[in-house]
């Protein structure tokens, strides 16, 4: 489950960063998922924020997890 987190939460990381990116510098239509919700049209940024937020949370519950069991 640790593993799951820390990977789910990276990849979300990758997707906030690069989705805030594209849509900061006006780039073309790419493989971020932000690109591709129909209902973040026009809140392209405040999703790939939040998609951060997340991604930042996964991880970190995973690496918690990890340090619980380290002591337990």
């Amino acid at each position: 489950m640790k593993a799951i987190l820390e990977i789910a939460g990276l990849l979300c990381l990758v997707q906030a960063v690069g989705g805030a990116l594209n849509n900061l510098t006006d780039g073309s239509p790419s493989w971020f998922l932000v690109n591709h919700v129909a209902l973040f049209r026009g809140y392209e940024i405040f999703a790939s924020i939040a998609l951060g937020v997340l991604g930042v949370a996964l991880w970190a519950a995973g690496r918690s997890i990890g340090r619980a069991r380290e002591k337990g």
